[in-house]
């Protein structure tokens, strides 16, 4: 975990000042009809942070394996209307977020690490592969967001 922790953190840093590179404009363009800016892949990224913080919580505490919530993510960017907010605004809101992830995540003891969650079509796994899972998501879209 502590490597995933040293990059989660780096990236808390990182992502701002690459991001403050670009323009509003550069990160409201859609490039394809019924696709996302890149306001609401970074807002995206914000409900990822929200639904795996509740994930990494929740799982700990509750009977095993954790049933974990389905998420609608274009509902989600949709509702959260991320595409009219300011991109201070969504960074702000995402840097909070990952903030507080890696707290969670930096005070989960080892042996919890184990306790298994349900993510449908009877598959089940480990708190500590929900949290590589979540790192990896997060450099994928963030490799969209930078890429072009």
């Amino acid at each position: 975990m502590e490597a995933i922790l040293q990059h989660l953190n780096f990236r808390i840093t990182d992502v701002p000042s690459r991001i403050h590179t670009y323009s509003e404009l550069d990160f409201s363009i859609r490039t394809r009809p019924n696709s996302w800016s890149k306001k609401e892949i970074l807002g995206h990224l914000c409900d990822s942070a929200l639904t795996n913080l509740q994930i990494f919580v929740r799982s700990q505490y509750e009977s095993q394996p954790y049933s974990v919530l389905k998420y609608a993510q274009n509902h989600w960017v949709e509702l959260m209307n991320y595409q009219n907010l300011s991109i201070d605004h969504i960074l702000a809101l995402w840097v909070m977020l990952n903030k507080q992830v890696a707290g969670v995540i930096a005070n989960i003891p080892e042996d919890k690490l184990l306790y298994l969650c349900d993510i449908g079509e009877e598959k089940l796994v480990t708190l500590e592969w929900l949290i590589k899972d979540y790192v990896e998501h997060m450099e994928h879209h963030l490799e969209q967001i930078f890429s072009t």
